[in-house]
């Protein structure tokens, strides 16, 4: 018969941490999140960390180069999704490696005959308030001028009025030639007390924008995830089919690591994988691999080479794998079982291997459970759709703004590669994810702060200034349904109820 486990699959709602000794230096200001996120040995030093213990989900709706540039800033990593071409895959790693910070290449543009009705539509869309005005309108036609807040007042003007008749034209501006350093392109600014920098080839077609108020954001990212050359890192979902054709140009395109992307990591495909990845680079490609939900799952991908490895099957907001296949595991239960594994293996041979809580985590304390249930870092598809970063459309739904979200497994993505199991017939033949909206919500630097402040008080609480301190002073205990209701707010009627800040 069936193996039937002992202990029920749980689920991070029914866990609790309870508090430990802080002394008077565990304060939130002192705490460090810095996680491997590759294998490395006993007594070495990672060859990659993360500043922050969170990665975007290899999903269409959330990881496309701009999430990776807004992640890294903050000091996470992106894993730009595969279930497109190798090209437009690589284009979008290689834009990550190209991008400069604090050069903007403009994504709001306008041509001289567009009216204020056009600029006013613009700005709500895009929320900016500084556009330039190039000849094809593009963000590299040739400059003719520049539109801001300050050349225009609705209240005085027709809608209708031409961009021609109110933009500040190029010979009144300040530009800079395109190789122009950032440093350089600062000074002029500051001396000529500007808000903004256009950058120009030598046919004056615009290249970039240099922002004075990137200039301090720019001092206010320390934890900015950087390779050697000072360039932003970026990770790349690959699948078990074209491996051969893609991993190259990923790699030729300058993805930092690469992470397999399936819903179920314990088969030979995944073997196949990495050992091609082996034979092919050695070991200067970093692969991780997933997802798995036990002790056998981890060891398998363990010792086939992986560099981290995925936990969770199923646990997703749109994953429907569950109901639909009748497989998985409650994510608490699988993060436990798996970096008990991965203790264990590192006790054998020394080699650590980071894991990866992927699925399950529905409130920010949910991430705080699973490191100190163990993981390392997290991966995120819902929290990341919300903001202003991911590659989604903002829509209103009944008077409210959403953001689209959908799963790999929907028939909107036909990812077919992350679920085929090698068989000769290709395509969905049913679906293991859903289509849906989430609630917008802004930027994900606020709320990546906003997330990471709660993180890094509950550490206090539990007496840990690290992510391995936590793991090894963290206490958990279940909690009953009663207790559950207990925990929030009961028995009053509150003034103005605001919705918890959810993630996932």
């Amino acid at each position: 018969m069936a193996y039937i486990f002992d202990e029920p699959s749980r689920t991070f709602n029914e866990y609790l941490l309870v508090p430990g000794y802080s002394s008077s230096e565990c304060i939130p200001e002192r705490v460090s999140l810095k996680t491997p996120l590759v294998r490395y040995r006993k007594g070495e030093e990672p060859e990659i960390s993360l500043s922050i213990p969170m990665v975007s989900a290899i999903m269409q709706s959330v990881s496309d180069d701009k999430m990776a540039v807004a992640l890294a800033t903050e000091g996470g990593m992106s894993f730009i999704f595969g279930s497109q071409s190798i090209e437009s895959q690589a284009a979008m790693v290689r834009a990550v490696k190209d991008y400069k910070a604090g050069f903007v290449k403009s994504d709001c543009n306008l041509k001289p005959d567009m009216t204020l009705a056009d600029v006013l539509e613009l700005k709500e869309e895009y929320g900016h308030s500084t556009m330039p005005v190039t000849d094809d309108g593009t963000a590299t036609g040739k400059l003719l001028g520049i539109v801001t807040g300050r050349d225009y007042r609705v209240s005085r003007m027709e809608t209708t009025e031409k961009v021609a008749d109110f933009m500040t034209p190029r010979e009144h501006l300040v530009t800079a030639p395109a190789d122009t350093s950032l440093k350089i392109a600062n000074d002029i600014i500051w001396d000529h007390k500007l808000n903004c920098l256009p950058l120009v080839d030598e046919d004056d077609h615009l290249v970039n924008l240099v922002f004075r108020k990137d200039y301090d954001t720019h001092k206010e990212n320390p934890l900015e995830l950087l390779d050697d050359h000072k360039r932003y890192m970026v990770g790349a979902g690959i699948n078990t089919r074209d491996y051969a054709e893609r991993v190259p140009a990923l790699v030729e395109a300058g993805a930092d690591v690469l992470c397999i992307d399936s819903s179920e990591g314990y088969s030979e495909w995944q073997s196949r994988t990495i050992s091609w990845i082996r034979d092919h680079y050695g070991d200067s490609v970093r692969v991780g691999a997933g997802n798995v939900v036990d002790a056998e799952g981890f060891r398998f991908l363990a010792e086939a080479g992986a560099d981290f490895i995925k936990v969770g099957i199923g646990g997703g907001s749109i994953c429907i794998t569950r109901e639909q296949k009748g497989i998985g595991r409650g994510q608490a239960t699988a993060i436990i079982d798996v970096a008990r594994a991965r203790d264990e293996y590192f006790d054998e041979t020394g080699i650590y291997v980071p894991i990866c809580s992927d699925g399950g985590i529905v409130y920010d304390h949910h991430i705080t459970l699973a490191l100190a249930m163990g993981s390392d870092f997290v991966m995120l598809g819902r929290y990341f759709a919300r903001f202003d970063e991911s590659p989604t459309n903002k829509v209103n739904v009944n008077g409210t703004y959403m953001k689209e979200y959908w799963g790999e497994g929907s028939a909107r993505a036909r990812n077919w590669q992350r679920y085929d199991l090698g068989g000769s017939k290709k395509g969905l033949t049913f679906e293991e994810g859903v289509d849906s909206y989430v609630p917008y919500a802004g930027s994900l630097k606020d709320n990546v702060a906003a997330t990471l402040a709660k993180v890094k008080s509950t550490m206090c609480n539990c007496g840990a200034l690290t992510i391995p301190e936590l793991k090894e002073k963290a206490k958990l205990t279940l909690v009953s349904s009663t207790s559950i209701v207990e925990g929030g707010a009961h028995d009053v009627l509150q003034k103005d109820k605001t919705p918890y800040v959810t993630n996932a």
